[in-house]
């Protein structure tokens, strides 16, 4: 329960930097966190929340900067927080990537190795490909933008500074329509309204965009008109669908879908191979940084023309499928139904014929397999941010594939894993790749091999 508390300000100096960004400090012998302070800086805060072991700060006034701190381009990311790091120089923010990585293998792991230095991106700025923007009506006017940190308060946002910059444009056409057609957004407290949120995908490729609208009903008044209007403003839109989600849910999509406009679909490329998107579908968000990711790992994997390879939690099969030119044959396996169907669909479309897969708990497939003695040579594995799961891992363990590589997106929930599978595999190198540039998440790939 909380201690009821009283704000109060205070001068304090940082000594650190939490893993979500957050500078550490003291004040009276009691540790704190404030929001964007930055390592040596002092400031005057105040509370914003308290108890009788912990502190949470926001600034008031800086005393000092460091040397580090940069202007940030955006003007709410103080207020937003989807960018935690905006205001650190980025070569800075890499170095607290490298180091982030490191001091988790080494806490929660038990751990000691030299971490590879961040791969980042050469502009870190407009990469996001998917944006997914929840609206709200808002003293007479519809707006969209990011929950506020631990609120259901939206900030609401007129450019974001690493989405691409078509989203930007398309949402406000969106909310202009929305007006003309009295369209009303949803409101979560009285369970009234129609559109709930607006999820828009970008194709690097041919820079087409896919726009889901994700409602409240079934069908709503004006539906027709508005599409055809939005379609016509916005001329790079080459597919609408309506997602009906009519939960009480944080779950942004639902069951049920709906093509209004065009295929359903976009298409991207990632090492030359093509990708059918649907509004579901599992692609990573920033393609020009996946393209690193993907070779990197392929690359420490070593795949040989006799090498069988398993891609674990394989969505659409977009390792899997760019892995199938170097082996003999590509397993792919994913417990989403609609996931394995378009990676079937995609193994078709580029005419790949080494590569299958399979609707199925990885772990459970894997032991079959194992039990039919068929045996992996290498597993690739990129689980989501929960990470694996203890089963998973025991049956690696007892599998033994030569060799594993491991691409995370949370390197607390990697080094809890990795400190399992160490017991019968050596850890090669630890390389993380900046694909989500300006805030604190960070992915890493892992080569693991069996120790002889």
């Amino acid at each position: 329960m909380k201690e009821k508390f009283k704000k109060v300000q205070f001068e304090v100096e940082c000594i650190g930097m939490s893993n979500d960004g957050k500078g550490i400090c003291y004040h009276e012998n009691i540790p704190g966190f404030v929001d964007g302070l930055l390592l040596n800086e002092k400031a005057l805060v105040e509370t914003t929340y308290r108890t009788k072991q912990v502190f949470y700060a926001k600034i008031i006034k800086l005393i000092n900067k460091s040397d580090k701190r940069v202007n940030p381009i955006c003007p709410v990311s103080s207020s937003c927080g989807g960018c935690q790091l905006l205001h650190l120089d980025y070569q800075e923010q890499l170095k607290f990537k490298q180091n982030r990585v490191k001091e988790c293998l080494k806490k929660i792991g038990d751990i000691e190795i030299d971490v590879n230095e961040v791969i980042g991106m050469d502009i870190p700025y407009f990469y996001r490909n998917k944006i997914q923007m929840p609206l709200k009506l808002v003293k007479g006017q519809i707006c969209s933008g990011f929950y506020k940190e631990k609120s259901h308060d939206i900030v609401p946002i007129e450019i974001c500074y690493i989405e691409n910059k078509d989203a930007d444009h398309i949402l406000l056409t969106i909310k202009k329509l929305m007006k003309k057609y009295r369209i009303l957004p949803y409101d979560e407290d009285k369970r009234t309204g129609v559109i709930r949120h607006i999820l828009i995908r970008n194709s690097l490729m041919n820079q087409n965009n896919m726009v889901v609208i994700v409602s409240n009903v079934d069908s709503f008044p004006g539906r027709n008109d508005f599409i055809k209007e939005l379609t016509k403003l916005e001329p790079s839109i080459s597919t609408i669908v309506q997602n009906t989600n009519k939960r009480d849910t944080n779950v942004i999509l639902g069951e049920k879908e709906k093509i209004l406009f065009g295929k359903g679909y976009i298409e991207d490329k990632l090492c030359n191979v093509l990708f059918k998107i649907s509004a579901k579908s599992f692609f990573q968000v920033n393609p020009v940084q996946t393209e690193k990711l993907y070779k990197l790992a392929i690359e420490k994997a070593n795949i040989s023309k006799n090498d069988t390879v398993l891609d674990a939690y394989c969505g659409i099969g977009t390792i899997g499928l760019i892995a199938s030119t170097k082996a003999k044959q590509v397993i792919g396996v994913e417990i989403e139904k609609s996931a394995v169907i378009d990676a079937l669909n995609n193994a078709k479309n580029n005419n790949i014929k080494n590569a299958l897969f399979y609707c199925d708990d990885a772990g459970e497939f894997i032991l079959k397999q194992y039990q039919e003695g068929k045996i992996f040579d290498i597993v690739i594995m990129d689980p989501p941010r929960k990470g694996s799961d203890e089963k998973f891992l025991s049956i690696l363990l007892k599998t033994k594939p030569k060799k594993i590589i491991y691409i995370s997106c949370d390197p607390a929930t990697l080094a809890r894993d990795l400190k399992i599978l160490k017991k019968t595999y050596q850890i090669n190198s630890v390389t993380p790749v900046d694909m989500f540039p300006n805030t604190i998440h960070v992915e890493t790939v892992v080569c693991l091999s069996k120790q002889k």
